[in-house]
């Protein structure tokens, strides 16, 4: 028999959804760990405020510590796992963590987005690591991909469906036809959105998820207020539905994609074929699709939320930590934030696209006309043009209708323009609807 390693002694700070799931797995699948690592993995601490959810979890009072300043003056304790969320009590304890010379695993997206460059450099001080699989997609390993599994490869894009909350309300609006506020209610029913789900729905989570994911794919520093966002708060079930009648289905993506000159990064709803590797991810599934110049298209899929999804990538960290894994990575790679340059990002507008475009206008001859005439004089060329009939009738009065206008390619700058353009001519009764059109990539190979 192979010899145990010393026992690794780990507290979790925060017992909600996801700091309780891992909890368990410690404590219920310890002796399953200890056959397949070799560590003896003890969970010594569980610090909060408030014990509620690990009462009801079953798990032994003997694990409650109130004080952080316990576990950091506790020699034993070399893993620390953060799990209160936010930017600012989160942030205060990682870096007491690691300046008690504690690896820390954490899944903090957000603080890892605006932070990761410092707290990384700080870990590094310390001679430490700071471990983050569960920050970007729950139970899918897609950390683990890009600073291991396609270490290989130049990445040139990635697209994402990194946000399940609003995959599922999306799935419902394509299948169903439901309102965004119905679809809204049904994922907060079903425990899927939070009360307040703006963090969410704005688009916001999934930029955070992107930063990081890019940081690390193209080895460069991503600032992330730059990131345009645009989430699916204003999305209409009108547009959902001509995206149908063209063959398309909505999707919440976050892309990044290496051109020349720098990076495009962005999060936004976007129209992707029924063919597309993305669209026939449904409900609060996760997937994200790498391209590199080696192994041309990967795509990484699962559950990216919740307590046992999040749980697993947290005790492979702790695992990765405790057999010294992460440091070899953290000393020898230079993907991390803290040795990178600042990244170039490009901005939205120079960007070339398809677009679908929808306008509200006054049922009246030549307006139609006057729409190409605006984008014909920006250089837009028009792929299609979907236009819905009021029928002839009796008493029968003009009023506003859709047009729908799909394009060629063409410079994101001059649809703006041309938008512009339009508004001001007020041909357009309401602001009329832009969103992407994209297509699957072509791989590099």
């Amino acid at each position: 028999m192979r010899k145990k390693h010393a026992t690794i002694d780990i507290a979790i700070l925060g017992c909600g959804t996801v700091g309780g799931a891992a909890a368990l797995a410690l404590v219920k699948d310890r002796e399953l760990l200890e056959n397949k690592t070799g560590l003896s993995l003890n969970l010594k601490y569980i610090v909060d405020k408030n014990f509620d959810n690990a009462i009801k979890l079953g798990l032994s009072k003997k694990l409650f510590e109130p004080k952080l300043q316990t576990v950091l003056a506790d020699p034993s304790v070399s893993i620390v796992v953060e799990l209160i969320g936010g930017t600012t009590v989160a942030k205060d304890f990682i870096e007491k963590a690691l300046m008690a010379k504690k690896n820390v695993v954490t899944a903090n997206k957000a603080l890892l987005a605006h932070s990761g460059a410092a707290l990384l450099s700080l870990a590094r001080k310390n001679h430490v690591t700071l471990a983050f699989e569960a920050s970007c997609g729950g139970g899918i390993p897609i950390v683990r991909a890009l600073v291991d599994g396609v270490v290989a490869n130049r990445i040139d894009a990635i697209y994402g469906i990194v946000n399940g909350t609003c995959n599922y309300i999306l799935t419902q609006m394509i299948g169903t036809g439901r309102s965004y506020q119905d679809a809204l209610a049904d994922a907060q029913k079903a425990g899927l959105a939070e009360a307040n789900p703006s963090l969410d729905v704005s688009g916001t989570d999934s930029a955070h998820k992107l930063a990081i994911l890019s940081s690390l794919a193209f080895g460069e520093k991503i600032n992330f207020d730059s990131v345009p966002v645009t989430g699916i708060d204003s999305l209409q079930s009108m547009d959902v539905g001509f995206g149908g009648e063209l063959g398309y289905v909505v999707k919440l993506i976050a892309m990044a994609i290496r051109l020349d000159g720098g990076l495009y990064l962005r999060v936004h709803p976007v129209f992707i074929s029924r063919e597309h590797p993305l669209a026939w991810v449904s409900g609060p599934f996760n997937a994200i699709s790498l391209y590199g110049h080696r192994t041309g298209h990967t795509m990484y899929y699962g559950r990216g939320a919740g307590g046992p999804p999040t749980a697993s990538a947290i005790v492979s960290d702790i695992v990765s930590t405790a057999l010294g894994t992460q440091k070899l990575l953290f000393r020898h790679l230079g993907i991390w934030t803290d040795r990178t340059k600042k990244a170039k990002q490009i901005p939205y507008s120079e960007i070339v696209s398809r677009f679908y475009l929808r306008f509200m206008v006054n049922d009246a001859p030549g307006v139609l006309a006057k729409i190409t005439a605006a984008l014909g004089k920006n250089g837009i060329s028009i792929a299609s043009v979907l236009q819905k009939e009021i029928p002839e009738g009796a008493g029968r009065q003009r009023g506003k209708v859709p047009v729908v206008i799909t394009t060629h390619m063409a410079k994101e700058k001059n649809v703006r323009k041309a938008l512009t353009a339009l508004r001001a001519a007020k041909l357009a009764l309401e602001n009329p609807v832009c969103l992407h059109i994209v297509d699957e990539r072509e791989e590099s190979f």
